[in-house]
């Protein structure tokens, strides 16, 4: 058997080794080439085996690759110097620079078009990067974007592709694998240096008159990818970047959208501070599938949000920001439990929720009522039955190059490689740009299954290079680790882990997750932002009591015995835990359905809605709560050292005198040192019987109670409290023997008498 080796070189004086490995002796063949031009060498190799290894000795640019050949790449295969892989089609040639292409096409990218251009390369120093070091690939245009023109830029990077075509309803799908190949239809993508100025990037515009009004596509590469069933490198590939997937993603293709054709009716919103932020995280299924408010076509889709923001239902709830579970495309059926954390596509919008302009409208709805939109990112992993990276690209280790080990869910995304960190910040900046997002929340970015230096890298990205610097990053980091907070102000959010943990097992009276206990200790801790576990400021902390992670409140306390499993007590604990999470420093996150009490347990997506709301005691106490978290600085204060500045003072709490060792925490607070009217004092007993102790209200004067654990009701105009209510409190700035029911809350503001008429 002869085989002709191809090597890519202008270098004449190399020998090529090889060697049989099925061979228990190495003998090691040396052979020179037969021929030679400007920039090839050619080798011939007469051997029995069908099977062998291979290397060039004094290779430049090679560091020692060793080189496998099978009969099954044919009796003819070429070899770059740079890389280990043989392949058995010709290499395409550099075309050029990929900033090259982009001069002669940048003057046709519509305004609302996010064209792919993140290269981080540039800050391998550190961040910032040295002055003056800018990234050397200006865009990298990855996926497929619809021009002015009407042609289609088509982008994919690979680095190990020995030739990539385009397949698509425009040329009948021809490609080498076609069962009837028809050359002539073949359309091949050229190949430019990109990141790091080596040819990585593919590129093709696809002319106007051969668009379809619904353009599919896929990627055919042949060439550093894994061998298919017939022991060919060779394979479909769906673009990475693709914004929307057609019909049924396991078998169809990729879909080509107008981002830009969306007719915004919003245009001066602006993304609110992290520290006036009410997040209602929500599932876009389970939120109105259902429900017989919503028309039935509506119900479990972007429209059925659509509607309730419409409806007015966040205004009246009082919430400002909507956490939506993720979005992104899933392979997994809606359902009841169906949360969405499987992404088989991070750019494209799911299409059981609607279209990618219905997603639109929810987001441009939610910004003309006041109310900012964050989606969930799933980083860390992808779908384990539907995964398009998958062996996308040839690399070590099961999955190729966007994979590096595992999760507890399966794969886990090689977040650490510098290109993964160019491609998942693209994906951000186009959520931002095409759909107006305010930020997002990121799942799972422990530094056990995410690499911390992209987050960082990330943050630096979007916020501080001016791409959106009021964007809201959220991660969902358990346990919480300090290093995601940066200087604190501008660090990321976390989901404050030691504060639900420690609220949750105070509630149950009793251990939760077999390490959290209801002791007094760390009580003040888990209020004041966690800053002594882990937060340098408030903006590092989103409080919650419950999530789409988590048993609610009602179902969790029922889980410690009889005592607490009728529906009084479930609901008593329910309000106290609400109150704490509403109250405490740092951002407050409800879960859907906790406004008015669902008993569930986690992963439950699906509910049902209260006939008459108007009517439903529990929502008009949280709704009241809601709203008194947004009128009032006391209960929304922000900073890195509120205590020390005199705005902020625990006045009881189980390491002070008079709470002797109990659960039992309050403070006091001003906003606006010197004004007496923004003062404020918010208690809580935590202990299942009375307590009766001192409280040091500072300020003499009359206290209006706004709220308990049983009612709200605001001063004028939002309610109709005064000082000449029998539960406003007269004190000189210390009241003794003040009682705590067991398990309540209470917050006061200081007033004036006659105030009102």
């Amino acid at each position: 058997m002869e085989v002709t080796i191809h090597l890519r070189t202008n270098q004449a004086d190399l020998k090529l080794e090889y060697w049989h490995t099925h061979r228990y002796r190495r003998q090691v063949h040396r052979i020179g080439p037969e021929e030679s031009n400007q920039d090839e060498l050619l080798f011939r190799i007469t051997t029995g085996p069908s099977s062998f290894n291979f290397r060039f000795n004094g290779l430049e640019g090679d560091p020692g690759f060793e080189r496998f050949y099978g009969d099954y790449l044919g009796r003819e295969v070429w070899c770059l110097p740079d890389r280990p892989d043989v392949y058995s089609v010709k290499p395409a040639s550099i075309k050029g620079h990929a900033n090259e292409f982009y001069s002669h096409i940048k003057h046709l990218v519509p305004e609302g078009l996010f064209l792919a251009e993140t290269d981080i390369s540039y800050l391998r120093e550190g961040i910032p990067p040295q002055p003056g070091k800018k990234q050397s690939l200006e865009k990298s245009m990855l996926g497929a974007n619809l021009l002015k023109d009407g042609s289609i830029l088509f982008g994919l990077f690979h680095p190990k592709a020995a030739q990539v075509y385009l397949v698509g309803n425009f040329n009948d799908w021809q490609c080498p694998a076609h069962s009837q190949p028809d050359p002539e239809k073949f359309i091949a993508l050229d190949l430019y240096q990109g990141y790091y100025d080596y040819p990585n990037l593919w590129l093709l515009r696809l002319p106007a008159d051969q668009v379809r009004e619904k353009t599919e596509y896929l990627f055919y590469v042949i060439g550093g990818v894994p061998l298919d069933g017939n022991r060919h490198p060779e394979r479909y590939l769906h673009d990475p970047m693709t914004r929307c997937y057609r019909g049924d993603y396991f078998h169809n293709p990729c879909l080509v959208i107008d981002p830009t054709r969306y007719h915004w009716k919003e245009t001066n919103w602006q993304t609110p501070d992290l520290s006036k932020l009410i997040i209602y995280e929500m599932n876009v299924y389970g939120f109105t599938e259902g429900d017989p408010d919503i028309p039935a076509a509506e119900q479990g889709k972007f429209a059925g949000v659509t509607r309730r923001i419409k409806n007015g239902y966040f205004k009246d709830l009082g919430i400002n920001t909507l956490g939506l579970m993720p979005t992104s495309e899933a392979p997994s059926l809606q359902g009841p439990t169906a949360l969405g954390y499987d992404p088989c596509g991070f750019a494209s919008i799911e299409r059981d929720f609607g279209t990618p302009d219905e997603f639109r409208e929810l987001v441009d709805t939610a910004h003309e009522h006041g109310i900012a939109v964050l989606q969930d990112l799933v980083f860390n992993h992808t779908s384990n039955t539907f995964n398009p990276l998958w062996d996308a690209i040839s690399a070590d280790g099961p999955g190729g190059f966007y994979f590096s080990g595992g999760t507890p869910w399966g794969n886990r995304v090689a977040t650490e490689r510098e290109e993964v960190q160019d491609y998942l910040i693209d994906v951000t900046k186009l959520l931002l740009k095409e759909y107006r997002v305010d930020g997002f929340r990121f799942d799972a970015t422990h530094s056990s299954w995410m690499d911390h230096a992209f987050l960082r890298r990330l943050q630096y990205e979007i916020r501080d290079r001016g791409f959106k610097p009021d964007c809201i990053l959220i991660a969902e980091n358990l346990p919480n680790e300090p290093d995601l907070n940066l200087k604190g102000w501008n660090g990321f959010a976390q989901w404050n882990d030691p504060f639900h943990d420690k609220i949750k097992a105070l509630l149950r009276e009793g251990v939760y997750q077999d390490w959290v206990d209801d002791s007094p200790q760390h009580l003040g801790d888990v209020f004041y932002f966690s800053r002594n576990f882990y937060a340098l400021h408030t903006n590092n902390a989103i409080n919650y009591s419950e999530s789409h992670d988590e048993n609610s409140l009602p179902y969790e306390v029922a889980t410690d015995g009889p005592a607490l499993q009728t529906g009084p007590a479930k609901e008593r604990k329910a309000r106290l835990g609400l109150m704490a999470t509403l109250a405490a420093l740092g951002q407050p996150m409800i879960y859907m359905g906790q406004e008015f009490n669902i008993d569930r347990p986690r992963n439950q997506v699906q509910f049902t809605w209260p006939e008459d709301l108007s009517r439903h005691q529990y929502y008009q106490w949280a709704k009241g709560l809601v709203n008194l978290r947004r009128r009032y600085p006391g209960l929304r204060m922000t900073g890195a050292e509120l205590s020390e500045n005199g705005k902020f003072q625990f006045i009881i709490g189980p390491w002070l005198e008079q709470g002797k060792s109990r659960s039992v925490i309050g403070w006091r607070v001003n906003p606006k040192s010197g004004d007496p009217w923004e003062q404020m004092v918010v208690l809580f007993n935590f202990e299942p019987y009375d307590i009766s102790l001192g409280i040091d209200f500072g300020s003499p004067g009359k206290w209006v109670k706004l709220a308990d654990i049983d009612q709200v009701n605001d001063i004028p105009p939002f309610g109709s409290n005064t000082v000449r209510e029998p539960a406003t409190i007269e004190t000189s700035g210390y009241f003794d023997n003040f009682t705590l029911p067991s398990s309540s809350g209470f917050i006061y503001k200081w007033e004036r008498e006659n105030s009102y008429q």
